[in-house]
């Protein structure tokens, strides 16, 4: 369990350094149909923004725990990066699909946390 919170404490670190914003932590786990333990849910204003939080999170999380996402998705376009660490599934949007796609309730039972933004 240990190990987890280090990694989600990394992937929140990322994106605050690149100045994520609107950041949410939601815990899946123990919710019937929920492909992961955790997803954690952020914007970017503009899709150079959004690489740049992506590459971030890769970073920091590679410092801290030595962990390597399994796949990335949605790199060309940036308008929406994923992010897959196992248990922890990382979401980058810009704000329009963010809104669009709505994944922030699509569990409604799951246990939410807003994460402040830095500076």
């Amino acid at each position: 369990m240990k190990e987890k919170n280090k990694l989600l404490q990394s992937i929140i670190e990322g994106i605050q350094e690149k100045k994520g914003k609107n950041i949410t932590k939601i815990q899946l786990k123990g919710i019937p149909g929920a492909i992961c333990d955790y997803f954690v849910i952020c914007e970017g204003n503009t899709p150079t923004q959004v690489s740049a939080v992506a590459e971030s999170v890769e970073e920091v999380v590679k410092k801290n725990t030595k962990e390597s996402p399994i796949r990335i998705q949605g790199q060309q376009r940036a308008e929406w990066i994923g992010i897959d660490y196992g248990n922890i599934i990382v979401h980058i949007f810009v704000p329009e699909l963010r809104q669009y796609y709505n994944l922030d309730h699509l569990w409604e039972d799951a246990l939410m946390e807003q994460i402040p933004a830095l500076g």
